[in-house]
């Protein structure tokens, strides 16, 4: 592994300490009277950083009192007011659609949280009495800093009140990322690491990924993003049980070009609805022959945060080892800020 210049394997190493440092912190913000009359919560953020929002709304729809709404976009939809609490989430704090949302968020009188290490989105959040919950700046990119943004909002939603079995939650999730980390490290070699191999099967194919429900949902969209950042290569995810209203029946009239080029990835979890184990079984006896390959991963972990982050921080390894096998240097995005080079010329 000789091409990684922004040590971006060491920031996917150190997520299970991020993750309990960024709740310790999370937990000395003074955040005043939050939390206190709310109807809903809005979380706002694009890219890394606003997957943190979906990881929230999957893991607590079961159990939070009132709805949440992940946000990707620029506007803010009318509904949001004083009676909404509002996480802006961005690493770098100026991601130009999330300050954007921010800003439209205070000006509704909603309660805004920002989490960033600095930027605009700060400035907003304290221009119109909000909270900065401040990320420590020290991983080179947003789809790093995962733990400190999960934990932020999770600890900030239990001490206003809706989540307040939170803390147990993240040492959990804590807990299950060393143990997979001791799994799929880079000096954990051959087939004996999971996510190596996974590297290895995948191999220049195109991945699909499919995951099952509101979790497996968020962890099929991470591994997408994973690939596409990390591996610089194309990839695409769905979940089920969408994924029997239409694409099922993509599946067809192309075989002799897709089962040479599509390798699809289950990703799976305790917290399945029962009917989504025929769903993946049915589905996948229909489609294999169109496809190079089916893979399959397995959450491990005790409690939804700790299964759905153990699928992500497999991806997060297997998209490591997918870049670094084939030579690419897994940190840069030159894509991405070519582009935001060329609209803030506009």
């Amino acid at each position: 592994m000789t091409i990684d210049s922004l040590r971006f394997v060491d920031a996917v190493l150190g997520l299970p300490e991020q993750l309990r440092d960024a709740t310790a912190a999370a937990e000395e913000v003074d955040l005043g009277d939050l939390g206190a009359d709310v109807d809903n919560v809005v979380i706002l953020g694009m890219g890394g950083s606003g997957i943190a929002g979906d990881v929230f709304r999957a893991v607590t729809n079961s159990v939070l009192p009132v709805p949440v709404t992940v946000l990707k976009q620029y506007r803010v939809p009318r509904f949001v007011g004083p009676r909404t609490l509002a996480f802006a989430l961005s690493y770098s704090g100026d991601t130009e659609e999330t300050v954007a949302m921010a800003e439209s968020a205070a000006g509704a009188g909603a309660q805004v949280v920002a989490v960033s290490h600095g930027g605009l989105l700060r400035d907003v959040a304290l221009g119109g009495d909000g909270v900065h919950i401040p990320c420590a700046d020290t991983v080179p990119m947003p789809r790093a800093a995962l733990g400190y943004l999960v934990a932020a909002v999770f600890v900030t939603a239990a001490r206003a009140g809706l989540a307040p079995d939170a803390g147990a939650w993240l040492e959990a999730a804590a807990g299950q990322l060393e143990i997979r980390r001791e799994k799929c490290q880079p000096d954990v070699l051959g087939a004996a690491n999971p996510a190596r191999e996974l590297a290895r099967q995948i191999g220049t194919t195109i991945p699909l990924f499919y995951g099952g429900g509101a979790l497996g949902e968020v962890a099929a969209m991470r591994w997408k993003f994973d690939v596409n950042e990390n591996a610089k290569a194309p990839a695409f995810w769905n979940a089920y049980p969408e994924v029997d209203h239409h694409e099922i029946c993509g599946w067809g009239q192309h075989g002799d070009v897709t089962r040479q080029v599509f390798t699809l990835v289950e990703l799976r979890h305790g917290f399945e609805h029962p009917r989504l184990e025929r769903r993946f079984a049915i589905t996948r006896e229909l489609i294999e022959e169109t496809l190079v390959q089916v893979l399959e991963v397995r959450a491990e972990g005790e409690g939804r945060l700790a299964q759905l982050l153990d699928l992500m921080y497999v991806g997060d390894w297997t998209t490591s080892y997918l870049a670094l096998d084939h030579d690419v240097d897994p940190g840069p995005i030159a894509a991405i800020l070519d582009l935001k080079q060329r609209l803030a010329e506009d």
